[in-house]
């Protein structure tokens, strides 16, 4: 009886070191969980009954269970290594046989297929070429192909004009009559778009000039006027029998301009004898060529006096009286006592625009800001938007106004070329609405994507109905158009700044490297800037994680006892998270092992001794003689 009990003690502690040994062994196997060697006592038991002050049998190993406890997490530098901070094992399949894994050490195969150290590929769930994850469980597969580029089709700009800013453009409005149409003492009532005052001036009684018409205009604010007197001595008119060129060929002439003589001894041509009036030393005289006549002309509005002929016959030259008038695009209407022309032309004039809207020309715009867009072919193109103040609309009260403009490439497009979109704000500086659009959007239909020579580069172009266009742009798109969202624009008194500005477009991209979230999800990251959803691991738990049975290489297979997987997304019901670029290390304790190997080799000494004691004992029964 001693000796099988000592031998049973024997084969208990050498299993005991077994598993010691087996533990130090895998201390640095990542993913390994260490075990433990569970021992009971046995006993000779009858079938009615154990008999009285029985003697056990010895000892038997009842199990040897492995602690899943978690690792430690340490971080690597493979960017596919992954360790499970919680419950949960990869799920490993060769296209047969399933196992589970707490390693994490992943590489690609030629394939691009996601696999481990033994080319077990790794289960998750797989992503469509948009990159939405669905829940169909595969193979994780790491697609190396360019990305495909994608166009424009929204770009969402959020920035604030500044409302201290003033209106650049001027618009006015150009007259010109003769002196003839103004009546003496005739008034003017001048009304202005802002509501002010109305103003009234008074024509001199009697007209001497039109100067003097001219300096009665100028008193009205927003009203601008000139005075010219023009003499023009016209080819076929004569001093006596002679023409002006007859008397410059004979030498003969003699011609004087507001009673001061003109040299004419050296002057053989019209353009020569131009010159001479010109430098008269009257700046406000001057004198140009015609075609065959002479205009002289007095810029400031008085009258002028020209005489010409020669020594026997001379001429005196009839005169020309202009007012040039000019009102400002405040001014927006006027009357008279006497229904002057003036009166009748004023709603029917266009106004001018003096310094119209020029990219090229920063003092024509008050704000700009640029972005990157993307064709088809994904070529990029520089969008700019400029913004125009202009005057607030109405009475100038509850509103405020801003054109902008549209340019790609140098070239204006949305029909900003011939006319721009118009932005309204309201009282707290909130976008009302874009060309009546209360979404704030700007669909631009007529964009042809260049090359750096102009030509057209091959892209999608216009669209055939560009009516038929609607936001937001369908997929997949069909044409060039794309959507400019301002809608979170505003106009604040503060410096003008661009908030955020995105757009969804993008060039061609080379697969550049990879990330995995802590959901397990990878991501391919290519050399556009983009990055793109690939797949998601998949974990399993087990309702008896103690059940798996072990089969090499830091891998278990589903068994009876262990029920089957639930399998899932990590960080989702009790499945624990991931973490990259890491992996598990063994949970062997190598103190507690040591300690272990200690208590297993005196459990074996003393066992052995109990072998060695019945030895002595029967040796002793066999000497009585």
């Amino acid at each position: 009886m001693a000796f099988n009990t000592g031998l049973s003690g024997l084969r208990a502690a050498q299993v005991d070191l077994d598993v010691t040994g087996n533990n130090i062994a895998n201390a640095s196997t990542v993913g390994f969980k260490s075990s433990r060697a569970q021992f009971g006592d046995l006993y000779a038991n009858g079938f009615l009954s154990s008999g009285s002050n029985p003697v056990g049998d010895g000892v038997t190993v009842q199990d040897i269970q492995q602690q899943f406890g978690q690792g430690n997490i340490s971080f690597t530098d493979n960017g596919l290594d992954m360790a499970i901070d919680g419950d949960g094992f990869f799920v490993l399949s060769d296209g047969g046989e399933t196992r589970y894994s707490r390693t994490g050490q992943f590489g690609i195969d030629k394939e691009g297929y996601v696999v481990n150290n033994q080319n077990m590929k790794v289960q998750g769930f797989t992503a469509d070429d948009d990159g939405n994850i669905s829940g169909v469980r595969g193979d994780l597969q790491i697609a190396t192909d360019n990305l495909s580029p994608r166009r424009t089709t929204n770009l969402q700009t959020d920035l604030n004009l500044d409302s201290r800013e003033s209106v650049l453009e001027r618009r006015v409005k150009n007259f010109s009559y003769p002196t003839s149409a103004f009546t003496d003492g005739e008034q003017f009532t001048f009304s202005y778009a802002d509501g002010s005052a109305n103003s009234v001036v008074t024509m001199p009684n009697p007209i001497t000039s039109a100067n003097s018409v001219a300096e009665a205009l100028r008193a009205a604010p927003g009203v601008n006027a000139s005075g010219t007197t023009t003499a023009t001595i016209a080819s076929a008119d004569t001093a006596g029998t002679n023409t002006l060129q007859d008397l410059i060929d004979n030498n003969t002439l003699e011609i004087s301009v507001n009673g001061v003589t003109v040299d004419t001894s050296s002057v053989t041509t019209l353009d020569e004898l131009a010159t001479e009036i010109s430098n008269l030393g009257n700046s406000s005289i001057s004198a140009s060529v015609n075609g065959s006549d002479l205009d002289i002309r007095d810029s400031s509005g008085e009258s002028l006096s020209v005489v010409w002929g020669d020594a026997s016959n001379t001429a005196t030259v009839a005169t020309q009286n202009q007012v040039e008038i000019t009102t400002d695009r405040n001014v927006d209407g006027v009357t008279s006592t006497d229904g002057s022309p003036l009166v009748a032309d004023f709603p029917t004039t266009d106004p001018e625009v003096i310094n119209p809207f020029n990219p090229l020309d920063q003092r024509t715009y008050n704000h700009a800001t640029s972005t990157t867009v993307y064709d088809s072919l994904g070529n990029s193109h520089e969008l700019t938007q400029f913004y125009v103040k202009q005057p607030s609309p109405g009475n100038g009260v509850g509103q405020s106004e801003w054109s902008v403009y549209l340019q790609i490439d140098g070239e204006l497009v949305g029909g900003t070329d011939s006319d721009p979109y118009t932005a309204l704000f309201d009282q707290d500086g909130n976008l009302d609405s874009i060309n009546g659009d209360p979404n704030g959007e700007i669909i631009v239909t007529d964009w042809v994507p260049k090359d750096p020579n102009g030509d057209p580069n091959g892209a999608d172009g216009p669209p055939a109905d560009p009516n038929a266009v609607v936001s937001p742009i369908p997929e997949p798109p069909t044409s060039s158009a794309f959507v400019i969202d301002l809608g979170d624009t505003t106009q604040y008194g503060a410096a003008f700044g661009v908030n955020d500005q995105q757009q969804n477009g993008y060039t061609t991209g080379r697969l550049s490297g990879l990330d995995v979230s802590d959901e397990g999800v990878i991501f391919a990251r290519y050399t556009n800037g983009q990055s793109n959803e690939l797949g998601q691991v998949a974990l399993a738990t087990f309702s008896n994680t103690d059940g798996l049975s072990p089969v090499g290489d830091t891998a278990w297979v589903e068994t009876f006892e262990s029920g089957q997987p639930v399998v899932g997304k990590p960080n989702t019901g009790t499945l624990g998270a991931i973490a990259s670029s890491s992996v598990e290390e063994s949970n062997v304790d190598l103190s507690e092992e040591l300690v272990n190997l200690i208590i297993a080799q005196r459990n074996y000494q003393a066992n052995a001794k109990t072998i060695e004691t019945s030895d002595a004992v029967t040796q002793t029964i066999i000497n009585l003689r």
